[in-house]
């Protein structure tokens, strides 16, 4: 698989009233890869995710997986969005197999994909319970769990832990980097957390606002291990308070 982001600008409005949102932003993700998008409000990294989602459409440009153009949603795209975007009325396995039934796939795959990735998600125990029964992290693993049902090529996350406390989403955290390292998901994470993006992608594209573009790129070669001890690592401290330095020299830079 390899989404590639060639040369993006997006634009809403019209002559006067015209708006730069992204200037000509470039990367790309191979299989197995994860790589995130971090800037504050302004830099446009909600607007690219839109874009690479085939929600919106590039102003100029070019969004392709395996070459073919982005030109509006699809399965080869799974998106976690920050709010659970769970059915209130349908059990966590049958939010699982909601995207699967509009597929029309064989019942007994639909059964045997939403036990499996519930397993993986370790909420197996829990395929019967109602989102209201679920504590926010559970319902964001249920949701994660309801994208990588549909086998998609790369999956989106849009801040998808902004709205947990702070003990909630180190949690996910630990839980995401472990998917990733079992299974070698290939994803596309955006996020203010400059820490978040540090800890979980391996390539990490620094956003400028007004119009977004990216200023800097770096691979986050840090030793493996638990986040717990990743987050108290020299390399870590050393590569975040180098990026920190450069958010808080861009106009409406994150203040880290």
């Amino acid at each position: 698989m390899h989404l590639s982001v060639d040369s993006v600008c997006k634009s809403f409005g019209e002559g006067k009233a015209r708006k730069l949102v992204l200037d000509t932003v470039s990367f790309s993700i191979s299989s197995g890869e994860f790589v995130a998008l971090v800037g504050s409000s302004g830099s446009g990294k909600s607007t690219m995710m839109r874009l690479v989602a085939g929600l919106e459409r590039p102003s100029a440009g070019r969004i392709t997986v395996d070459g073919v153009p982005v030109k509006g949603p699809g399965s080869d795209r799974g998106m976690v969005f920050q709010k659970y975007s769970l059915y209130p009325w349908l059990t966590a396995a049958q939010n699982v197999a909601f995207g699967m039934r509009l597929q029309r796939l064989p019942q007994r795959e639909v059964q045997e994909r939403t036990s499996y990735f519930l397993e993986v998600v370790g909420l197996s125990d829990a395929a019967r319970r109602l989102p209201r029964e679920l504590s926010g992290g559970m319902q964001q693993r249920v949701a994660i769990a309801r994208a990588l049902a549909a086998e998609p090529k790369v999956l989106l996350l849009d801040e998808p832990f902004g709205a947990l406390d702070l003990q909630i989403r180190e949690s996910m955290q630990e839980f995401l980097h472990g998917l990733w390292q079992r299974t070698g998901l290939t994803a596309l994470l955006i996020t203010h957390d400059l820490e978040e993006a540090l800890l979980l992608a391996q390539r990490v594209h620094i956003l400028a606002p007004r119009p977004g573009r990216i200023v800097r790129s770096v691979e986050a070669d840090l030793p493996p291990g638990e986040l717990a001890h990743l987050r108290i690592s020299p390399e870590f401290l050393a590569l975040r308070e180098e990026l920190a330095a450069c958010l808080r020299g861009l106009d409406g830079g994150l203040g880290l």
